[in-house]
């Protein structure tokens, strides 16, 4: 396991238990980026570093009981949280490192990752590898509950240049991981940005 690996696990096992505690309020904003995802009925969705599972819930609704949810952590005191709270009975949870795998290629028609891009060690790579799971012309939303602003305020640092969540450095970024960024959303109270993968 990689050092970057060691860190996440250890930031996140030790937030685990309190996490939903802190954060009481993101359930609605959780909601409304998946249905901006644009999901259907039977649709196959992976939730990437789906933490304590809380956006299994909306992802189930949107697919119905027809279609699959699958969350991926590398935490499993993120994924035990998750099933403590209930979760995991809107989808699948399988501890999984999202720079690899375990799925078929073309396998998913969309992936939603909360907070997920600011722990990926290899980006390009790592999203590559999303985009490997995903049938051309499947969606991608990369999510926040608030926007860069407010999240560099709550952690009491400024935001820099090569912030890859900016906008001039997300596009580029995507581009050369096979999706195509179709819409981008950084206000106070969220952060998404949709994408596209291509064929």
């Amino acid at each position: 396991m990689s050092d970057d690996h060691t860190h996440v696990r250890e930031f996140f096992t030790a937030r685990a238990a309190d996490w939903d505690s802190r954060f009481p309020d993101d359930g609605p904003a959780y909601a409304a980026a998946v249905a901006d995802l644009g999901l259907r009925q039977g649709d196959r969705v992976l939730d990437a570093g789906c933490g304590t599972g809380r956006a299994l819930p909306p992802l189930r609704s949107a697919v119905g009981p027809s279609g699959v949810v699958t969350g991926v952590d590398l935490t499993p005191a993120m994924l035990q949280a998750a099933a403590r709270a209930g979760r995991d009975r809107h989808g699948r949870l399988m501890l999984a490192d999202v720079a690899a795998l375990p799925l078929r290629s073309g396998s998913l028609d969309a992936v939603f990752a909360a907070g997920l891009i600011a722990h990926l060690p290899q980006p390009d790579e790592n999203l590559r590898e999303l985009a490997r799971v995903v049938r051309p012309g499947g969606t991608l939303a990369l999510f926040h509950p608030i926007g860069r602003a407010a999240l560099a305020a709550r952690q009491g640092r400024q935001i820099t240049p090569d912030d890859l969540r900016a906008e001039d450095n997300l596009g580029p970024l995507l581009a050369s991981s096979a999706w195509h960024m179709t819409s981008y959303v950084d206000e106070h109270a969220r952060f998404l940005a949709l994408a596209v993968r291509e064929d």
